[in-house]
């Protein structure tokens, strides 16, 4: 092995049970023994070179190539641990002050702007259509679940969330909303089945408006629903509601100010938003350089803190604000787990490498909420100090209505079908 890449992970595994086997089959054990043997192999030297110059891009590219191998254990145990390792490694005085300047170069990346925000979108989004339905739940919602209870399942956990927002936004029957980052269509398809709102969601790809205008028609709500392949920017109309979900993580820092300048031109005097947004706990950083290049390019994950000063920038009140820690490591578990599933599939459709690079995605971003601390934050807005309820009980009050709403839909629906 590598003698630097040797003293390197020495240094960083101070807790574990790692073997590392290297080209040559030489093997090496790293850590204090506690809990299960993990073991890796690792193809080359060059391999070796990569894991040492850029340890954060290496081993996602290594795994996906197939030329850092598990040899026991499996590949959440593997980079878990890993990943706590690293927390502690990180505490170190100049591994905190290297953080720090990456946190700062974030700042210089390059601005999303429409035209780079649309290829962004189109590079993770617009992937063969199969492939969401193979780990999604059936409404296909693409972003973290509200668990609310130990065993629910995807379906129910999911369709919970779009009641949980549906509930804190106040819509009323009647009421205009928009739809930022609409995905597959199905929390405006919610807002216009079951509040009987007027939905509009805009996406900029290709695939998610296509399954979502399909959906619409499908339905039979055209009246009250309606999508379009457009920039969040360019809607012209103002809304009574406006709802974002897993899409401010694809802003880009650069461009929060614009996004609540947005919003606040788009929202009515009396009129409420919420935002659904991945956070980080531990403060402001940079975006992993894996996921960067190879999932979400152009995407960053903001932390309360940046987030609230573009807020306060804006004029915009902040009504309510809530965190969800695990909900989202249970979503991606069960992601993962239905993902393995067709991995076959999967596999037919594009190759290994893919779905190694699938599967790794998955996995380093179940660990990011479970072991860095990742989180969900909702963000209540509003212009007016007014316009949202003083205490929380309407949210489980607005939650019941809708809940025996969903009830009386399914039944009709079962009487429709028989």
């Amino acid at each position: 092995m590598n003698r630097f890449l040797a003293l390197f992970v020495d240094k960083l595994m101070r807790h574990g049970d790692l073997e590392v086997e290297t080209c040559d089959g030489a093997k090496r054990r790293f850590g204090d023994g506690a809990g299960p043997k993990i073991a890796i192999r690792i193809a080359n030297r060059a391999a070796e070179r990569e894991l040492l110059l850029n340890p954060e891009l290496a081993l996602g590219e290594l795994y996906m190539d197939g030329r850092l191998e598990l040899v026991e254990g499996d590949l959440y145990e593997f980079v878990a641990l890993a990943a706590e390792n690293l927390i502690a490694f990180s505490q170190s005085p100049w591994m905190k002050l290297l953080e720090k300047v990456r946190a700062q170069l974030n700042r210089f990346k390059r601005r999303n702007n429409r035209k780079r925000a649309k290829t962004n979108v189109e590079r993770h989004y617009d992937h063969d259509r199969r492939l969401y339905g193979f780990f999604l739940d059936a409404d296909q919602q693409y972003s973290c679940a509200y668990f609310e209870h130990e065993g629910q399942s995807l379906e129910e956990a999911q369709l919970a969330k779009k009641r949980h927002l549906a509930a804190k936004l106040l819509v009323e029957e009647g009421q205009s909303v928009l739809d930022i980052g609409s995905g597959f269509g199905g929390m405006a398809l919610y807002f216009a089945q079951i509040v009987g709102a007027r939905a509009l969601g805009v996406t900029l790809s290709e695939e998610q408006f296509a399954i979502s205008s399909r959906r619409a028609a499908e339905s039979g709500l055209g009246d009250r629903v309606a999508f379009r392949k457009q920039d969040y920017r360019d809607v012209g109309e103002q809304f009574d509601r406006i709802v974002s979900v897993g899409m401010f993580e694809h802003v880009g820092l650069n461009a929060y100010d614009e996004f609540f300048a947005t919003v606040r031109r788009q929202l009515k005097d009396d009129g409420v938003m919420v935002l659904h947004s991945i956070g980080r706990s531990e403060g402001p950083s940079a975006t992993n350089p894996w996921i960067r290049k190879y999932i979400f390019p152009g995407g960053y994950i903001p932390s309360v803190s940046e987030t609230m000063a573009a807020i306060e920038r804006s004029g915009l009140y902040v009504t309510d604000i809530e965190i969800l820690r695990l909900h989202y490591a249970d979503t991606l578990k069960e992601w993962r787990r239905r993902f393995l599933a067709h991995r076959d599939e999967v596999k037919a459709i594009y190759d290994e490498r893919f779905c190694r690079m699938w599967e790794f995605y998955l996995v380093g971003s179940e660990v990011a909420f479970r072991v860095y601390g990742h989180m969900v934050f909702h963000i209540q807005l509003a212009k007016r100090q007014d316009v949202v309820p003083r205490t929380r009980d309407y949210v489980g009050e607005r939650e019941a209505k809708l809940r025996k709403r969903e009830g009386q839909k399914n039944s009709a629906a079962l009487r429709a079908a028989s």
